[in-house]
């Protein structure tokens, strides 16, 4: 208990029905903005759908199904790739970057 005169309180000493939920606690962690954009993945492997040659962006994903909302697109490493493409994206992890330059394409970051 709290001493005398004290004016707060810890959460194991309020009674159980004022104490907070703890999915609403889950809530307090954290910032989260608003305006948040998340860039939507796509694995090397998937790349394979194209013909060599290809110039690839996040257009001709969408048209193709790979990418399914619009936004920002990160090119992963995940897979292998045999066909030169030329591949559009906003973002490339090192390891998709050198798949794509090892089978004699481009990579090019969007803005």
């Amino acid at each position: 208990m709290p001493r005398t005169g004290a004016e707060s309180f810890t959460m194991t000493e309020l009674p159980r029905r004022l104490r907070p939920s703890p999915r609403s606690v889950r809530r307090w962690r954290g910032f989260v903005p608003i305006a948040r954009t998340e860039p939507t993945v796509v694995n090397v492997g998937r790349l394979a759908a194209f013909e060599a040659g290809a110039s690839v962006g996040p257009d001709e994903l969408r048209a193709q199904g790979l990418v399914r909302r619009r936004g920002p697109v990160k090119i992963l490493g995940e897979g292998t790739l045999d066909r030169a493409l030329t591949v559009n994206a906003h973002a490339f992890s090192e390891k998709a970057r050198a798949a794509i330059e090892g089978a004699g394409g481009r990579a090019v970051v969007l803005e």
